[in-house]
């Protein structure tokens, strides 16, 4: 009988560390990359260090439904966040992160759980109000973001570029290298870097997701009247990733029960 004992309790002392390795460990946190300086989403208060947001909220309802102990946020930008998703740094990503076919080779990504559409904020002095106003002008936009392609494509669209092609994927548009009709782009580390960049005059606009602009339209801001390329904001994970397909499940059970519409009004992003 105590021999059976001894074995009873090694099988169920292996099938605990299984299952903790298939749900997340009760003592780890999962890692989780994060914007800190988009409000609504990901933004992290200087003063309590704590992060709000749709992305963090939903980051911390994955890893209680996973059986984590918690949640480990690391801030990323558009140029270190799969960086860091393929170092293993990171579980997954929650950062404004939209979903592409051309991303999809390389990463995973849940049903969407946002839509956003890319738009441009300009300073109103300047009397830009559409695209054919940014025709010769410098536009700011983050490194390692689509934002850059899908103005040039935008503006080519509208006959705006003369007879510059835009490339069918965004990995072979060279961004350091356009300049059509002398329209331009240049590219900063992070969102607040494009904001003060227009405010000294050094850009003449700041282009990224609608959602994103929300945080630095002043009362001397507004937007172009165009909306262009619809952004689906996705969770990524490494590719083939046994946690992919339970993130994939959590999510579309959200989308589905109304979690996710109650976080989206909570945060004021509908």
């Amino acid at each position: 009988m105590k021999l059976k004992r001894i074995m009873a309790a090694a099988f169920a002392g292996i099938m605990a560390v299984c299952c903790a390795g298939c749900s997340g460990s009760k003592s780890a946190p999962l890692k989780v990359g994060v914007k800190s300086d988009v409000i609504g989403f990901g933004f992290k208060d200087t003063v309590t260090n704590e992060y709000q947001g749709l992305e963090i909220e939903l980051a911390k309802k994955l890893a209680t439904e996973l059986g984590y102990s918690g949640v480990e946020f690391t801030a990323v930008t558009a140029a270190t966040r799969t960086e860091l998703l393929d170092s293993g740094d990171l579980d997954c990503v929650l950062a404004t992160f939209t979903i592409t076919e051309e991303r999809k080779k390389s990463w995973d990504f849940s049903t969407p759980y946002f839509t956003d559409a890319v738009t441009v904020l300009v300073e109103k002095a300047d009397g830009i109000s559409d695209l054919s106003g940014l025709v010769g002008k410098k536009i700011g936009v983050s490194t390692g973001s689509t934002s850059a392609y899908n103005l040039a494509k935008a503006m080519s669209e509208k006959g705006l570029l003369g007879d510059y092609k835009v490339p069918e994927s965004s990995k072979d548009f060279d961004i350091s290298s356009f300049g059509e009709k002398g329209t331009k782009f240049e590219q900063f580390a992070d969102y607040p870097a494009i904001s003060n960049a227009m405010a000294a005059g050094t850009v003449d606009a700041f282009c990224v997701d609608k959602s994103i602009l929300a945080a630095y339209k002043t009362e001397g801001r507004d937007y172009i009247t165009d909306t262009f390329a619809p952004q689906n904001y996705g969770v990524a994970t490494k590719k083939g990733s046994e946690l992919s397909a339970r993130i994939e499940e959590l999510i579309v059970k959200w989308k589905g029960d109304g979690t996710i519409d109650k976080l989206i009004a909570q945060f004021g992003l509908n």
